[in-house]
């Protein structure tokens, strides 16, 4: 028996690619300290406010938590991601990537299954201080599943939109604007509050928009109702953000 000793040199399957990018896009959001102050810190606030004085200001205490995990899913897919991008490219890392044996759709993959961890991860422990603050949901099982669904054409939808947005500016305009949006469409887009708690006149204007469809599917599912409107407005905005990050993303 001989001992092949030559060299063989090759990139690792493409899976295994994918999953280490997944992993260090991963391990660097969470040592970020601004983007654990959106993924966890603003959230938990948020939270245990809205649980412990809710009832004194008219909140309904068991759709609120729902309303929390739309602006987790909200930050997460949009925010963070946008400015990480952005700082990406302007220190040339992904102009560094693409050099390596990661393809630009190993890369966009690596990206997508980092954020999706992170939201999973984000909604559970988020669900779970709920329930300890007293949250008790009804939900049913076919709005589960229009909720899954949902909610994955949210973070679709806010992630190509964060990739469009990193793409086109300068990483400090994206820093601010990316904040100043959060802010806007947490405060008044239907994520936080239920459509009901705006003008009459704007009420469908927020429910065919990503984020008050968002956030109406995971109060209804809260509420034990069952609401598969929102994914015709969801799946319209998933596609056209699709197209738009097509075409207005640059690596460089």
């Amino acid at each position: 028996m001989t001992l092949d000793l030559s060299p063989a040199a090759a990139p690792a399957p493409r899976a295994a690619r994918i999953r280490r990018h997944a992993l260090m896009e991963g391990s660097l959001l969470l040592r970020n300290g601004e983007q654990l102050l959106l993924a966890l810190v603003i959230p938990v606030g948020i939270l245990v406010a809205g649980q412990v004085f809710g009832d004194r200001v008219g909140l309904d205490t068991r759709t609120f938590p729902a309303s929390v995990l739309a602006l987790a899913l909200w930050s997460t897919s949009f925010t963070s991601l946008a400015i990480t991008t952005a700082f990406e490219r302007r220190y040339g890392v992904l102009e560094r990537l693409v050099a390596t044996p990661l393809t630009r759709g190993d890369l966009v993959a690596g990206k997508a299954l980092a954020i999706a961890g992170i939201a999973a991860a984000q909604v559970l422990l988020l669900a779970l201080i709920a329930v300890a603050l007293g949250w008790r949901p009804i939900p049913t099982v076919p709005q589960t599943l229009v909720t899954g669904l949902a909610s994955g054409l949210a973070l679709v939808t806010f992630a190509c939109l964060a990739i469009a947005l990193a793409g086109r500016l300068r990483a400090e305009a994206t820093l601010a604007s990316a904040n100043l949006i959060y802010l806007v469409v947490a405060a008044g887009a239907g994520v936080l509050l239920p459509l009901g708690a705006y003008p009459a006149a704007l009420q469908p204007i927020l429910g065919v928009l990503p984020f008050g469809a968002l956030g109406e599917t995971l109060r209804a599912w809260a509420s034990g109702v069952t609401n598969a409107f929102t994914l015709l407005p969801l799946a319209v905005w998933a596609i056209l953000a699709l197209l738009l990050a097509r075409k207005a993303f640059r690596w460089t």
